[in-house]
């Protein structure tokens, strides 16, 4: 019977290679109507077949028809800085104006990814590949944070050199003879080897091709830069294992965390001699962290090399090996990682618009945007469902103790999988919220993994990454998290539980000892106790000190979405909820916390219409530089911060002096150069026009940053791309809509960058199954844009012309469904049923009917 797969990026059901074989395969029978269905499916489905109007498709669009959108995906972009006028002006250091991507191979959300390297290091803000470096330095097995400024940890890298080793220094990086995709990274150097490493969720597999007949030298080594690591050598030297300590930053900062990242190594052939060199270990525990294995090849000839990754054990490493890549098929581990992509890319089809030459070019960045969206949170738990204790070093971590004396406890899952590495202060905003849309599912288990955290350290983290408490950013978000992820329907875990332990972080404040191991909310006394966090209070222990005004704001948000699921809870059979062993009256819950939500306002000069520092007699902070960085604000300006109230626009416009002046204020920060999309803080900017008379400057706004902030070259991300954030703002403005309020489930729209988007949905639970197909009902959302037509010039000829159209980017009309559509945003209902949204667009903001 006919397979009914969508082509990506024209909507019918037909794929007319895979029919051919579903026919053949099939019942003497069944193949006669499946011909016949597959014949009239083309007829009736096909552009310009008889079912619909006939349609120009793009040559790129039949490509990707054949391919997938993974052809798309340009993992090079981000590795270097930004060149931007925006990001020149607004970054304080070089590393913000960098995208901070590395050219990942593996899966989405995967435990290990897999990256050429051009350093050793496992350093702050140093990623493991940077595209303006001069030499290459080997395949990384990587726990780097994509896009962060950060640590990678517990990697290990592998160098193939020809001929001696101080040859390595020759291996120039030539972008020309390497080639990046998400499923395999390959590279050349001529007269001496060429190499490709393609991954799963866990593993992966390098094959390296010798170039001359010469002896080939394998380095493996830890990237510890602690000297801490350990490498063994079989005895059969056919297999290699060993592990790197995990070591914190930000709170407890150079302690260890209580893990270590193991390998297992497997080669296709035994080496013909191997040389290891000692590192010193703490306490002059004199182990092993560099091996070195020679082979004596000829031309031609090929060596393979399996790894397998585990956060508990080297033997948990070598099952997941064993479970992802059995054997030595280097071509079907590739070809799964392609299938997998494009089943997860292809979750959101695209088809630009034949007549606009930057139409290929957007298609590469969103669908890169879309690969760097699923990077991360990490996966954490072996095949077996086994994973490190979160805070399995609380209650030691002393400088100076031995490392083997804080082994975390190796923990079981009893269903779903554990992550960790929560960028929680970037990724609340868009990044999760994509996810909830394309990958419920998977979301369900991340609110499971916070759970699973707020029980082994007592306290919700706040950024939990490297399975710690780190307090690094400010706010509370993982809240802010959670309740969104309950208003968009994500259920099915103990809600009540984790509401004690959200609700401890926001009343309760911790003891010196835990607080200084990253536990609560920095300066929660001032805050509740004056509504707001006074300039005197310097938040002297915590890693980003003062912030005051920033975390103030924060702060409320986070209140705010707590408050969402006290409404919930309260509104639910049972009154009470049990979470550390307190009973809670969650109805003032909810009135306490949503006058919390309005302490924003105690840090908003009405005089001037921003925020502003405060101190604790009321008086203002006088110096007052609104564009320009200050010590209360978190990576931003005053201007830039005073927008951050996504809770309470209503209220913010009122205090701004109303709907004008909420405009007023807009435009001041765009005209003068005073907002920047290359860090978080302002991503919802652009949008809250909507809020204003002038919604059409959203769509302007809008689709100004999609051209200036965002490339498809190795500059191709305005600042840190953080997780997946500035992508994710990418993925949801080129749709046409952005969650400003995620906890709301309100999407403001604005014009999209494409002629159609078709989003998948989760299939509905419990639907009606067709006798014939057996298949659950797929939901999608489609959104179909309707251009203004070029005027014709008619010539003394009689010829025709069409004169130079301007960008059609307002919004005319829509209708959804069929039906007039006048709201200026999308409800999550409408993401629960689907639907399809028609948009006229015109190039022109006067002509609004």
């Amino acid at each position: 019977m006919a397979t009914n797969k969508v082509y990506p990026f024209n909507g019918f059901m037909v794929s007319v290679i895979q029919d051919v074989f579903a026919i053949q395969r099939a019942r003497p029978l069944k193949r006669v109507a499946a011909i016949w269905a597959a014949t009239v499916s083309f007829f009736l489905l096909a552009p310009g077949g008889y079912g619909q109007q006939r349609q120009q498709v793009h040559p790129e669009q039949v490509k990707l028809m054949r391919l997938g959108p993974v052809q798309y995906v340009e993992p090079l972009s981000g590795t270097a800085p930004s060149t931007s006028a925006a990001a020149l002006a607004h970054s304080e250091a070089g590393s913000e104006r960098s995208g901070n991507t590395i050219p990942a191979v593996g899966l989405p959300f995967g435990m290990t990814q897999f990256t050429a390297q051009t350093n050793w290091s496992e350093n702050k803000c140093i990623p493991p590949y940077l595209y303006k470096s001069a030499v290459f330095r080997g395949f990384r097995a990587s726990h780097w944070l994509s896009g962060s400024c950060t640590q990678d940890y517990g990697s290990m890298a592998i160098l193939p050199v020809v001929g001696a080793i101080r040859d390595s220094s020759d291996l120039r990086l030539d972008h020309g003879l390497e080639t990046a995709t998400p499923y395999e990274y390959a590279i050349s150097f001529p007269g001496k080897y060429r190499a490709r490493i393609t991954a799963s969720l866990r593993s992966a597999i390098l094959e390296i091709t010798m170039l001359t007949t010469d002896t080939l030298q394998l380095i493996c080594k830890t990237n510890s830069d602690f000297n801490q690591g350990h490498l063994k050598v079989a005895a059969d030297k056919l297999s290699v294992s060993g592990f790197n300590p995990v070591h914190r930053i930000y709170q407890g900062w150079g302690q260890y965390a209580g893990f270590d990242g193991h390998f297992y190594l497997e080669f296709s052939k035994a080496p013909v001699s191997v040389q290891a060199e000692a590192e010193p270990l703490q306490n002059d525990d004199k182990q092993k962290g560099l091996v070195i294995l020679k082979y004596a090849l000829k031309k031609g000839e090929r060596l393979c090399v399996k790894l397998g990754t585990s956060f508990t054990s080297t033997q948990a490493a070598e099952e997941n090996l064993k479970a992802e890549i059995p054997g030595w098929d280097y071509s079907g581990v590739r070809s799964s990682a392609i299938d997998c992509w494009n089943q997860h890319l292809s979750k959101i089809q695209v088809t630009g618009n034949p007549a606009d030459s930057q139409a290929n070019r957007n298609l590469r960045i969103f669908y890169t945007s879309l690969y760097h969206a699923y990077q991360q949170p990490r996966l954490f738990n072996d095949v077996s469902g086994t994973y490190p204790a979160f805070d399995g070093n609380s209650s030691a971590g002393q400088p100076g103790t031995p490392y083997k004396n804080l082994k975390s406890p190796v923990r079981q899952l009893k269903e779903g999988n554990y992550y960790d590495d929560f960028s929680m202060w970037d990724i609340y905003r868009a990044q999760l919220p994509l996810m909830m849309l394309l990958e419920p599912q998977t979301v369900k288990d991340f609110v499971r993994s916070i759970l699973l955290k707020s029980e082994a350290g007592g306290w919700t983290p706040i950024f939990p990454c490297w399975n710690s408490y780190t307090a690094a950013m400010i706010g509370d978000h993982s809240t802010a998290f959670v309740a969104a992820a309950y208003q968009m329907g994500i259920r099915d875990f103990d809600v009540k539980k984790l509401y004690g332990y959200l609700r401890k972080n926001a009343f309760d404040t911790t003891d010196h000892k835990a607080y200084l191991e990253g536990k609560g909310r920095r300066a929660l006394k001032s805050y509740l106790k004056y509504g707001y966090i006074p300039l005197e209070d310097a938040v002297e222990d915590a890693f980003h000190k003062n912030e005051q005004v920033s975390r103030t704001l924060e702060y409320s948000y986070d209140d705010y979405a707590l408050s969402t699921l006290a409404k919930a809870l309260a509104n639910k059979p049972g009154d009470s909820g049990t979470g550390d062993g307190e009973k809670f009256n969650y109805a003032q819950d909810y009135q306490l916390l949503q006058k919390r939500a309005k302490n924003y306002t105690h840090v908003l000069d009405p005089s001037v219409g921003m925020v502003r520092g405060r101190y604790l007699d009321g008086s203002w902070v006088k110096e007052f530089t609104p564009y320009s960085r200050v010590p209360y604000i978190t990576e931003g300006t005053p201007a830039q911060y005073s927008f951050y109230v996504p809770q309470d626009i209503e209220g913010l416009t009122r205090l701004m002096g109303g709907r004008r002046q909420l405009e007023n204020h807009l435009d001041s920060l765009f005209m003068k150069g005073g907002y920047w999309h290359g860090n978080e803080p302002g991503h919802q900017i652009p949008f809250m026009y909507n809020f204003t008379d002038a919604p059409y400057k959203t769509q302007l706004r809008v689709r100004t940053i999609l051209a200036e902030a965002y490339g498809d070259g190795p500059g191709g991300v305005d600042g840190n791309d953080d997780a997946g954030q500035m992508s994710a703002w990418y993925v949801f403005a080129a749709m046409g809509f952005y969650p400003v309020d995620p906890v709301s489930g309100r999407f403001e729209l604005t014009s999209p960058l494409f002629d159609r988007v078709v989003m998948q949905l989760k299939p509905i639970e419990n639907a009606p199954t067709g006798k014939k197909t057996g298949r659950k009902s797929v939901r999608q959302l489609v959104i179909q844009v309707h251009r203004q037509q070029p005027e014709q010039t008619v010539h003394n000829n009689g010829a025709n012309t069409q004169q130079n159209p301007k960008p059609c980017i307002y919004i005319k009309r829509m209708t959804l469904n069929g039906q007039p559509f006048e709201h200026l945003y999308l409800d999550k209902e409408l993401f629960k049923t689907g639907g399809k949204l028609d948009i006229w667009l015109s190039d022109s903001w006067k002509d609004p009917k």
